[in-house]
């Protein structure tokens, strides 16, 4: 009822205006209009840069209001242009024309004023449908109590408004916001409706490179980030939170999440929710693999089945202090990192009683019909992945490696 209402006072109010401002005035606001809707999402970029300069960094400010302030900008442009003409008109049936061809100009310039201004008025109703929808979209998802800001309960109530009417079908009707924008803000509200969820979002293969960055290595126990979120505040604090708003604020950093979810949102939306994903889960060397030391210290005794029991204490000691914080992460991107190793050929028994120094090693894997090859500064070894464990050969040395949760 609230919709209905808006749009009528909205109709009613252009339509009087229209009366009053005449049809010249009105004619060039009705242009002012469609220009402004067909220009106002391609200038949104050149907007969006300007009210940067003005201080306003928020990106999804920026996108909410780029367009808007697009729109006003040509849609007032075309009413003053609509100023000289009229006036010019207003002139010469003043004092170029006779009384009776004033009365009947301003008689038909009103009526026509009045009409203009209907559909005027319904193209803003039509618009105001469209601005209500987009983001009442989000803020209907997100909404969770009456701590949540005024203005994002009054938006949610305008989207069901809207949806209960049926004017959300015009607006959708008029809607060119590509359809990956709304299962992004799907994806977004399923997470946050479901914070243990957070668990599965680093094991994603296609996010393995993301949370390498600094933005996200210590997300999993940050707690200023995680209570709330366990807590489920309100969106609007949750943004709030620091390391959220760092993120937020680096433009870069968005667009590369963007990027990196916007190909396998739907896979990773069954990932979330299964644990399986379709694309990933056939290439089994992708993921985060923790060296297991008493396997690799197993295979080398079978190796040397005559190795005594105190050499045999050496090597373990050796083992977990050179391998104890080694692990291997293979990426989608065929890339792959042995991290804190201290080397990829070892002369165990000399290097027992050395003190080694950690390395980070970066390669590249290929498949090889079912197994794999690692290379590492030139050197290549062969992989073999059986269920949730990895083996990886070198010359003197066998690396096992158990996958991490």
């Amino acid at each position: 009822m609230m919709i209905w209402l808006l749009a009528l006072i909205l109709v009613a109010s252009v339509a009087a205006l229209g009366y009053r401002q005449g049809v010249i005035r009105v004619a060039f606001s009705f242009l002012g209009i469609i220009a402004g809707a067909l220009l106002a999402v391609p200038l949104a970029g050149l907007v969006a840069k300007v009210l940067g300069m003005f201080g306003l960094k928020d990106p999804l400010m920026l996108w909410a209001l780029a367009p808007v302030v697009a729109f006003i900008v040509i849609s007032a442009a075309f009413k003053i242009g609509a100023l000289p003409v009229h006036q010019k008109v207003d002139v010469y049936y003043k004092y170029h024309s006779g009384d009776l061809r004033l009365a009947l100009w301003e008689r038909l310039s009103r009526r026509l004023g009045l009409c203009l201004g209907v559909l005027n008025g319904v193209l803003y109703a039509v618009l105001l449908a469209f601005l209500i929808y987009v983001p009442s979209y989000a803020t209907v998802q997100f909404e969770s109590s009456d701590q949540d800001p005024k203005w994002l309960r009054w938006l949610s109530s305008l989207g069901r408004g809207l949806q209960s009417t049926g004017l959300d079908n015009v607006a959708r009707s008029i809607d060119r916001t590509p359809d990956l924008n709304y299962r992004m803000v799907d994806m977004a509200a399923l997470l946050y409706r479901n914070p243990l969820a957070e668990a599965r979002v680093g094991s994603y293969p296609a996010f393995l490179m993301l949370a390498e960055l600094p933005e996200f290595t210590e997300m999993s126990t940050d707690k200023g980030l995680l209570d709330p979120w366990h807590r489920q505040i309100p969106i609007m604090q949750l943004l709030e939170t620091p390391r959220l708003v760092n993120i937020r604020n680096n433009p870069e950093l968005l667009k590369t999440v963007w990027n990196t979810t916007a190909p396998d949102l739907e896979d990773f939306r069954a990932y979330l929710k299964t644990g399986r994903s379709a694309r990933y889960d056939p290439i089994k060397v992708l993921g985060r693999w923790k060296f297991d030391v008493s396997a690799a210290v197993g295979a080398i005794r079978r190796t040397r089945p005559a190795m005594s029991s105190r050499d045999m204490q050496n090597l373990r000691r050796f083992m977990d202090a050179a391998f104890g914080k080694t692990g291997l992460i293979a990426r989608p991107d065929h890339s792959v990192s042995l991290k804190n190793s201290p080397g990829l050929r070892l002369q165990t028994a000399a290097a027992a009683a050395a003190s080694p120094d950690l390395q980070t090693f970066q390669g590249q894997w290929k498949d090889l019909d079912g197994k794999y090859a690692l290379t590492f500064s030139g050197t290549e070894m062969p992989a073999t992945v059986e269920g949730d464990r990895l083996t990886l050969k070198s010359d003197s040395l066998g690396m096992v490696f158990n996958r991490e949760d």
